[in-house]
């Protein structure tokens, strides 16, 4: 029988970590769903809705490099605990405030929401360093493509759930009772993170260096390395101007004319593509020509952008987002791949603080980018110009990054 990715899961710790991310993830899934929901529900606005992604965007970069930094000075294990509570902690709020939603709204309007995301993105920039290094601690180097693969299956998968939940909760219950489900299952994923066993503290730093020297060496050596460099600006672009799912509220609203079911079911549809190409990952790992693979499905995920915009039909538009997240899933598992690869084991906090700075703040501006670019050049024209604009960087990465475009992993 064909070896595959999920032999990792063999592994107690790994396993234990999986099962967290699973239970975390499917909360937040439900919760960006209700929030965006929520947010139109309440405004009516796309530029509302790529101010959701601000919120949580700018306080997760400022905190994002402080993040890189304790993981690499402090337990990661206990970090990604706490960053988790506080995470909990903002879905509770948002349960108490939708509670009394009459009162606040109509006083505040959506601004405590606001200022809830950014107490999330704090969170954010906490976990997301202290997560990925944490992983190199759990497996084997020979095991990293492995371990992303079943990662990006596991994250997306609860993607897929939590969106479709969340469709289904809006429709039903409320958002309400809906961020109640999600403190619940924050609740069982924090149990599980404790059953990670015991986990070593990071080398100790025996360099003088200043704080400011040491926040910025994770930067300064991503900005060194041309494959890295390369692999992250690739990713954050296109996440950047391809971010058709950050205006999906309004897309089912004004133009395919469907409700919250139908909305969450959109939501989850890039991550079901996700899901299946991980499987074919799993037992076919992405290693020889590893760059010039990333580029084609970047570009392949601006075309799909592309011919989302143009469709009017719930089913084809399903469809072509389900085909983006392929795309985008095997550019994520390669992405995942080669950050832990190239990151010396001490630096690997301040790394991952980069990366994610990349990445994952690209998701939040990108829906800022998209709430705008919405609200001055239209809602169809707006998601064109993205998938346009995603396709010219990989163009500009092809011409200029020849290291990863010769990358094997």
């Amino acid at each position: 029988m064909k070896d595959s990715a999920f032999q990792i899961l063999k592994i107690k710790n790994y396993r234990a970590f999986i099962m967290a991310r699973l239970f975390l993830v499917l909360g937040i899934g439900i919760q960006a769903v209700v929030v965006s929901w929520q947010v139109y529900d309440i405004t009516k606005s796309e530029f509302s809705l790529g101010l959701v992604g601000l919120a949580e965007a700018l306080p997760f970069i400022a905190t994002s490099l402080f993040g890189g930094h304790l993981a690499d000075i402090y337990n990661r294990k206990k970090i990604v605990f706490a960053s988790n509570v506080l995470y909990l902690f903002c879905a509770f709020l948002l349960a108490i405030i939708s509670f009394y939603g009459a009162f606040i709204f109509n006083s505040y309007g959506v601004l405590p929401i606001y200022l809830i995301l950014a107490i999330a993105g704090v969170s954010r920039g906490f976990l997301a360093p202290a997560q990925g290094a944490l992983i190199p601690q759990l497996v084997k180097k020979e095991e990293l493509v492995y371990a992303s693969t079943v990662g990006s299956i596991t994250f997306y998968f609860a993607s897929i759930v939590g969106c479709a939940i969340g469709g289904l909760l809006c429709a039903g219950i409320g958002p309400q009772w809906s961020y109640v489900i999600v403190v619940i299952l924050s609740f069982i994923g924090l149990f599980k993170i404790l059953q990670i066993g015991k986990i070593a503290n990071p080398p100790a730093q025996k360099s003088k260096e200043s704080i400011f020297t040491t926040l910025f060496a994770g930067v300064d050596f991503v900005f060194k390395n041309e494959i890295l460099l390369a692999a992250l600006a690739l990713d954050m672009f296109a996440v950047l101007f391809g971010g058709a799912v950050a205006i999906l509220p309004a897309f089912a609203d004004k133009v395919l004319h469907v409700g919250a079911f139908q909305f969450g079911l959109l939501r989850a549809a890039p991550s079901v593509g996700i899901v299946i190409i991980s499987i074919f990952l799993a037992y076919n790992p992405p290693k020889l020509k590893a760059g010039k693979i990333l580029m084609y499905c970047v570009a392949g995920f601006g075309a799909c952008t592309i011919l989302f915009a143009l469709s009017r039909n719930v089913y084809l538009c399903f469809f072509f987002l389900m085909l983006s997240g392929m795309f985008d899933g095997v550019s994520v598992v390669i992405r995942s791949s080669i950050v832990p690869l190239f990151s010396p084991d001490h630096m690997r906090g301040r790394i991952e603080a980069v990366n994610k700075i990349f990445i994952g703040s690209s998701n939040e501006i990108g829906m800022m980018e998209s709430g705008t670019a919405a609200r001055y050049l239209g809602l169809v024209p707006s998601i064109l110009f993205g998938g346009f604009m995603t396709i010219g960087v990989v163009s500009i990465t092809w011409w200029r990054a020849k290291k990863l475009r010769q990358l094997d992993l």
